[in-house]
């Protein structure tokens, strides 16, 4: 799912613009819910805080603008700093705060675009309207990315939240595996070879198209 491909120099400072501000508020949501989870150590690290500097990865940022998927950055939260009781629960609301964010912040902008209407939304000036409806196109790609049931993204962890303690402890014997069908998935959406079904397209691209369009209501 390039996103590179008719991409203006207008559209990529746009792109970086939304991914700068998705990606600082995912991984604030993270830091900010393991927070409140329990675990003090997004506190002692100065992760709570909505500074891009603070939160993101800057090789996936470009990665994210350019081509539609990227590493987002860290969370220092960790389970085993959260007090016992409920701990399964809390972890999932920390790793689950990413993408719902995302979906959240999406959802503003997509009410946004429905109190504009199409008149008014493509009669402000090109850069703005894309700016508002990559705010929303982009946060749906965030959220639906990371709800990928692949090692080291949120879904993986989300599943693993999810799972009683026996079949976690399975889910957790395959980690690797997930890491290499990630890797490999990757790979050979770059790579593009022809024959070879582009995997994260199918299914990551049509979901955020169809979120997104039911989002601004077109």
């Amino acid at each position: 799912m390039l996103l590179s491909g008719n991409l203006s120099v207008e559209g990529l400072i746009v792109n970086l613009v939304v991914l700068l501000i998705g990606m600082t508020l995912h991984e604030f949501a993270h830091n900010y819910i393991g927070w409140k989870m329990g675990d003090p150590t997004p506190a002692q690290q100065g992760r709570l805080t909505l500074n891009p500097f603070v939160h993101i990865n800057w090789v996936g940022w470009l990665m994210f603008a350019l081509l539609g998927f990227g590493i987002l950055g860290s969370a220092p939260i960790s389970p085993y700093r959260m007090p016992l009781e409920n701990r399964r629960w809390r972890w999932l609301a920390a790793v689950a705060a990413g993408p719902v964010s995302n979906l959240l912040l999406a959802a503003i902008f997509g009410l946004i675009i429905r109190l504009l209407g199409a008149v008014t939304l493509f009669s402000l000036p090109d850069i703005v309207s894309n700016f508002l409806i990559q705010m929303v196109y982009l946060n749906v790609l965030l959220c639906i990315f990371n709800l990928l049931p692949l090692f080291p993204i949120d879904g993986w962890q989300i599943i693993y939240a999810l799972l009683p303690p026996e079949l976690a402890v399975k889910w957790e014997q395959y980690r690797n595996y997930t890491t290499y069908a990630f890797f490999g998935l990757l790979l050979l959406s770059l790579l593009r070879i022809p024959g070879i079904p582009n995997i994260f397209s199918l299914l990551i691209g049509q979901p955020t198209i169809t979120i997104t369009q039911l989002l601004i209501g077109t």
